[in-house]
């Protein structure tokens, strides 16, 4: 097989990747339906971390990696590497060295459609890794081939270098940079006001009343 090997793609506006940061997932999703990867896709640590940056994309095959150890060298501060491991759900392409070579890179952080392995060292170097779970068998340099920087799929999500990527502790989330503002500054505004709503029902007021569910529910039984 060959290799395909295209430009880095142009980095997202700074300014639009700092308010995504600000932003959860779970609240765009109150009104975007495209653009959320598979909910097996997860952060393989475990903790609150959120982070946003620009999508730089990579398709290996099965049990090959050669190209992902090639194309480490070109990635930036900023951005999130993300793996289409083209259906592959068996071996772990990302492991400690991987993810030494990464942070060394500068690279934020890691969407990878498929296992990693060597928690314990990805958490020793702090590296930020959104996958479907850990497998204790490894890739190989076996120069099969493989596509950097073209169009994939992770976790069902289309995702084209120089996408949005935000990831948080509810799953991934991308989104093209020219639409992408709109629905993350409704979500800041919902989440501004969040707590206050919270704070009526502690108080006593009931759900479907805030909602307008149960205003709805009675007018049917009308």
């Amino acid at each position: 097989m060959s290799y395909i090997l295209n430009e880095m793609p142009q980095q997202v506006n700074k300014k639009l990747l700092e308010k995504c940061s600000r932003a959860e997932t779970a609240t765009i999703g109150h009104i975007r339906n495209m653009g959320f990867a598979d909910r097996r896709i997860q952060n393989v640590l475990n903790n609150n971390l959120t982070i946003s940056g620009t999508a730089v994309t990579l398709a290996i095959p099965g049990q090959d990696s050669t190209l992902l150890h090639h194309v480490i060298q070109f990635l930036r501060p900023g951005d999130i590497l993300c793996i289409d491991r083209l259906g592959d759900d068996k071996h772990a392409c990302l492991g400690g060295g991987v993810a030494a070579a990464i942070v060394a890179s500068g690279c934020i952080g890691v969407i990878l459609d498929g296992p990693c392995t060597d928690v314990p060292e990805i958490e020793k170097y702090k590296l930020p890794v959104w996958c479907k779970g850990t497998s204790p068998i490894t890739t190989r340099i076996y120069d099969n081939g493989g596509s950097f920087n073209v169009p994939i799929s992770v976790g069902g999500a289309v995702i084209n270098p120089g996408d949005v990527v935000l990831a948080d502790f509810s799953g991934v989330l991308i989104m093209s940079p020219s639409d992408a503002e709109a629905d993350v500054d409704w979500a800041l505004a919902k989440m501004s006001v969040e707590f206050d709503g919270h704070k009526k029902m502690l108080a006593g007021e009931k759900l479907g009343a805030l909602s307008g569910a149960s205003q709805k529910v009675e007018n049917k039984l009308k």
